[in-house]
């Protein structure tokens, strides 16, 4: 496959394509979520003809997730007739919650899981923590912390007080 060069900035109508393709790809310990969704798919490029170079941001560092993440982007890719795929772990500008976007984070709070407190206000600056944590069973701000990881690192195990269901949380970073 080859395309035109891009301009600096631009993004080519196969790029997008494979773009699209890539962030779809179910995060490996969250699979409600896609790559995209979960903002941790940072570019994709066309470095040459059947050449694709894509960059993966890790929720952390040492996440041992990556390295799936990355095989199921280069089968999917692959499967698409891109022979020579390279993925790259990307550590900078470092993932936040942030990046999770609104649909991601409605898929969270669908499959149980309460999805992180934003960190920015709308102006930019920071959000107080003081926000409660919403069950996503019952709508209640009345939550317990039980354990500060869950199933993976990223997660938070809490009661909510009200329902007296357990949940996970995605903590804030």
């Amino acid at each position: 496959m080859s395309a035109p060069a891009p301009e600096a900035g631009c993004e080519t109508p196969v790029e997008a394509e494979l773009r699209a393709l890539a962030g779809a790809v179910p995060d490996p310990e969250l699979p409600q979520v896609s790559l995209a969704e979960l903002g941790v798919l940072r570019g994709l490029h066309l470095t040459g003809p059947g050449r694709v170079e894509v960059e993966l941001t890790p929720t952390y560092t040492g996440c041992p997730a990556i390295e799936t993440m990355a095989a199921d982007v280069e089968r999917v890719l692959h499967e698409r007739g891109i022979p020579h795929v390279a993925v790259r772990t990307v550590l900078a500008p470092a993932w936040s919650t942030d990046d999770i976007t609104a649909e991601g984070r409605r898929k969270l709070a669908e499959a149980g899981i309460a999805p992180p407190r934003p960190g920015r206000a709308a102006d930019g600056g920071p959000v107080p923590l003081t926000l409660g944590i919403r069950c996503p069973n019952c709508g209640s701000t009345d939550t317990e912390l039980l354990s500060r990881f869950s199933s993976t690192a990223c997660k938070a195990l809490r009661r909510c007080t009200a329902c007296q269901e357990p949940f996970d949380h995605f903590k804030e970073l």
